[in-house]
């Protein structure tokens, strides 16, 4: 390779000497009307190895010999113009400093201009015969329209040309700007905005069509993607601005349009440093380590160079996996996957003793809504004194600082899983009251897409089998946000947190889940209503019209990062507190759910309790009554 770079260069360098020379010798043709005589041709191989020399500095010391030709943009041609001003400028400098005034003061400029035309157009032609021998080689090239005549489709269109092993040829333009019709850039013409697209596609025969708007709002995304589909062409996008990898070529990260590109959620920006200076050398232990936004977590940590991760988790095969895939992604992490339950405090001990974390990121729980509806107990067990037992490890070992992962179910809960969910944030913050090491905070943010038990990988599985798609409600709503920016917002708010704190994730507008299912459809490149029905099956128990994230403007107050705010909830009274959870406990453990719903009242007074909960205390209330009867009847016969 760097006997090919060198021989590379020299190739270069004796091309601009030899075009160097060609300018000279023309200059002095144009200067005496191409009529030498023989003291102006004695003139010109005088000048002519003083020029060649001190060219060849000039061109070295601007670096033109280690341009790339086939790829010669706009940046690469001033860099010869000035380098060959400078050079024709040194070079007559030097010429009538050795032979005096004899030497024409006109034949530099004439020098330049020559040079400068015969330098670019030398890299202009290597270029075109370097494009056109590409185009040449693409027999069976995909004839492609580029969405987007901006910067990125500029860009995408110049990488295509000088990649003609991705077998692409650009058709034309398609922008919504309408000052931008019958421009060409590059040559190639802009034809339109979505109303021309489906003629023009079958006009034009158009294979493929590459979204190039880095920026785009997720209801353009869709309006576009809707107009591919009526044409009957294959859709593809480049990625956001912050997806795009350094160092790689624009034309390689074409990829599917996504779901998330539908909602049209603007990229998150982090502060890396502050995070960085709280997770680099230092051990974490991620609890639900195995879930979607602890594997997730997981991965974004890895990314900062701590001493090592700890992955906490009951599931065996899910930490198996982010296990395997750290190992390949990050060689050289220290991850240790360790089993066991967050009901567990023996284990848990057992943990931190080990590997004395010196952060945690409490992830663990039970988030199913109308399934933990049905199994109260179990989701008081695990969301509530799972997190008290988590919080009594982190504060016997010293751990510096915790993190509770929580939903925007804990806002004025209607089911289970909120309110066990707002009161392990209760517990968590409680904990910090009475610890001078620890700072407890929680972050609070809604549904993430693709996360295991949502509604997205339900849908895909309906939509694959022919339909139909079932959603609860026509006017069902959610908050949703990508799994890498939860994540992402998790860490920069663990970052800002002084202790106490309830950080509350901006979730943007909520979505109708009806018409996230259409844009599910629309993705799978069928039409939603005729390819593939959708059916409303009815509102689950526990389940609300709305999710809130505490009022988001009314109950929270702003941060110096624009995603997160913090929640301005009533202060926790911790010896209160204990009390109520022994109540709590106690019912838990007789089986009593009347009593498990009572104590989530107290605890949680804007907890609205799911009809089929109200009921199932009331039969068991009704129950416990018939039995007793019973039992005074049997006393009374004996």
């Amino acid at each position: 390779m760097r006997y090919f770079t060198l021989n590379r260069r020299w190739l270069a360098e004796a091309i601009h000497l030899a075009l160097a020379a060609c300018s000279l010798w023309a200059a002095f043709l144009l200067r005496f009307e191409f009529r030498l005589d023989p003291f102006n041709r004695n003139l010109l191989w005088a000048a002519l190895p003083v020029v060649l020399v001190v060219k060849v500095a000039v061109f070295r010391i601007w670096g033109i010999q280690d341009l790339a030709w086939r790829y010669t943009g706009f940046r690469d041609l001033l860099r010869i113009a000035s380098s060959a001003f400078a050079a024709s400028l040194a070079g007559g400098l030097a010429v009538r400093l050795a032979q005096g005034p004899s030497f024409p003061r006109s034949i530099p400029i004439l020098d330049f201009v020559l040079s400068l035309a015969l330098l670019s157009g030398a890299h202009a032609f290597a270029k075109v015969l370097y494009e056109r021998r590409g185009a040449g080689s693409r027999t069976m090239a995909k004839r492609v329209a580029v969405y987007g005549a901006g910067k990125a489709g500029w860009t995408l269109v110049s990488e295509i040309r000088g990649n003609p092993q991705i077998g692409y040829e650009v058709i034309g333009f398609f922008d919504d700007d309408p000052a931008k019709l019958g421009l060409r850039l590059q040559g190639v013409k802009v034809l339109g905005g979505r109303q021309a697209l489906e003629s023009q596609v079958k006009a034009l025969q158009v294979e493929l069509v590459l979204i190039a708007l880095p920026q785009i709002s997720g209801h353009v995304m869709t309006e576009i993607l809707e107009a591919c589909h009526r044409a009957r062409v294959e859709a593809k996008r480049i990625p956001a601005l912050s997806e795009i990898i350094e160092h790689k070529v624009l034309v390689e990260q074409i990829r599917e349009v996504r779901l998330e590109d539908l909602l049209g959620r603007p990229t998150v920006a982090l502060e890396e440093d502050t995070i960085r200076a709280g997770i680099t050398g230092s051990v974490v232990l991620v609890t639900g380590a195995g879930g979607s936004i602890g594997s997730e977590l997981c991965r974004q940590i890895a990314r900062f160079a701590p001493a090592a991760i700890v992955g906490f988790d009951h599931a065996e095969t899910a930490l198996y996996q982010i296990d395997q895939e750290l190992r390949a992604s990050f060689p050289g992490l220290v991850f240790h996957p360790e089993i066991g339950s967050i009901q567990s405090p023996r284990r848990l001990q057992e943990v931190f003793r080990q590997h004395r974390p010196r952060a945690v990121y409490h992830a663990a729980a039970y988030k199913h809504v109308p399934l933990m509806e049905a199994h109260l107990f179990e989701a008081v067990e695990n969301n509530v004194f799972g997190t008290e037992n988590v919080v009594r490890a982190a504060t016997e070992f010293d751990v510096e600082e915790l993190v509770l992962v929580s939903s925007d179910k804990a806002v004025r809960p209607a089911n289970v899983m909120g309110a066990t969910k707002r009161l392990a944030e209760l517990v968590t913050l409680a904990a910090g009251t009475a610890s001078n090491h620890t700072r407890f905070v929680a972050v609070r943010f809604g549904n993430v897409l693709g996360s295991n038990g949502s509604v997205i990988p339900l849908f895909q599985q309906q939509i694959a089998s022919g339909g139909p798609v079932t959603v609860t409600h026509p006017e069902m709503r959610r908050f949703f946000m990508t799994i890498p920016e939860a994540a992402q917002l998790v860490l920069q708010a663990a970052s800002m947190g002084k202790g106490g704190e309830i950080f509350v994730l901006e979730m943007g507008e909520p979505v109708k889940i009806v018409d996230l299912a259409r844009k599910l459809v629309l993705l799978s490149g069928l039409k939603p209503g005729q390819d593939i029905h959708i059916e409303f099956s009815g509102i689950r128990p526990g389940e609300k019209l709305y999710e809130e994230l505490s009022a988001y403007e009314e109950d929270t107050v702003p941060t110096h990062h624009s995603k997160i705010r913090i929640f301005m909830g009533p202060k926790v009274n911790r010896s209160s507190l204990s009390i109520a959870l022994e109540d709590l406990r106690m019912a838990a453990q007789a089986g009593h759910a009347g009593g498990v719903v009572l104590s989530l009242k107290e605890l949680v007074p804007d907890y609205n309790p799911s009809n089929y909960l109200l009921r199932r205390a009331f039969q068991e209330k009704a129950f416990q009554q018939k039995e007793t009867l019973h039992q005074n009847a049997r006393q009374v016969v004996a």
